[in-house]
């Protein structure tokens, strides 16, 4: 599973205060906080929050260059990888 810096961006510009990216079956997905214990998205490996980010619901993807999304975005496939994810 690969993390990419569209999952960064879509996580930082989500419209949910709480927006959380989420490893799911093998893909990623952008939900709100609310949704972790819904049948769907039960089970599904928290990744980051936008707060994790150090942003808060102000700040947007907009805001960060594309290396930057990508340096982000590689940070967080470190994090899963050693967890085994």
């Amino acid at each position: 599973m690969t993390i990419s810096a569209d999952d960064v961006r879509r996580l930082l510009e989500a419209d949910a205060p709480d927006a959380v990216l989420v490893l799911i079956q093998g893909r990623t997905a952008v939900i709100p906080a609310t949704e972790l214990e819904t049948d769907e998205y039960r089970g599904a490996l928290q990744v980051a929050t936008r707060s994790d980010l150090g942003r808060s619901g102000g700040d947007r993807g907009a805001d960060l260059s594309d290396h930057e999304l990508e340096e982000e975005a590689a940070k967080l496939e470190a994090a899963v990888a050693n967890l085994g994810g």
